[in-house]
């Protein structure tokens, strides 16, 4: 598989904020790429720390950027889903927006947790999704973590109040097993 994954802003920070990502780099290695709406949300003055660390692995090549530019499919797009929604939608945040249009237009996954904003998107436009859960799923099934540690990982990102769906990484495993029965 060959295909980029486009982080949203939340995504990525769950990883971010409690230093994995290296597990991003070992699963999608040169396939990470964050619009520049989530680069610059990810530079905000007031978190210098992931400033920082975004900075040095765009730099480093680990993560790679994409600016939508005006006058393409991508820009179209990102316009209808966060500036001007046809009457009746909601305008969705920028990142998320912006993760979607380039997923769209370039046939790749959107890495987002937000799904109250996304999952109509997702197959409106059959696009392929993956979140912080999948992610430490396929860690797990790739031996790069084991429960023990995903469980850490998880309890760190909800320290840092990251959003997800269960309360541990062993409940959550539970439920997607649960959902494949």
């Amino acid at each position: 598989m060959t295909d980029k994954l486009f982080f949203d802003t939340d995504c990525i920070s769950s990883f971010l904020w409690v230093k994995e990502e290296n597990l991003l780099f070992k699963l999608y290695p040169n396939r990470i790429i964050l619009p520049k709406h989530v680069y610059d949300e990810l530079s905000n003055p007031s978190i210098p720390h992931i400033k920082n660390k975004v900075t040095k692995l765009c730099l480093s090549g680990d993560i790679s950027t994409k600016e939508i530019l005006t006058n393409t499919e991508e820009f179209n797009l990102y316009y209808e889903l966060a500036i001007a929604p046809p009457k009746g939608e909601k305008i969705i945040g920028k990142g998320e927006a912006a993760a979607i249009a380039l997923a769209k237009t370039y046939n790749g996954i959107i890495a987002s947790n937000n799904l109250r904003d996304i999952s109509k998107y997702v197959k409106k436009y059959s696009l392929e999704h993956v979140a912080t859960g999948n992610i430490l799923v396929a860690a797990l099934n790739k031996g790069y973590i084991n429960e023990t540690i995903g469980n850490q990982i998880w309890s760190n990102m909800i320290a840092k109040r990251r959003m997800l769906p269960t309360v541990t990484f062993t409940e959550y495993l539970k439920i997607i097993r649960y959902n494949k029965a």
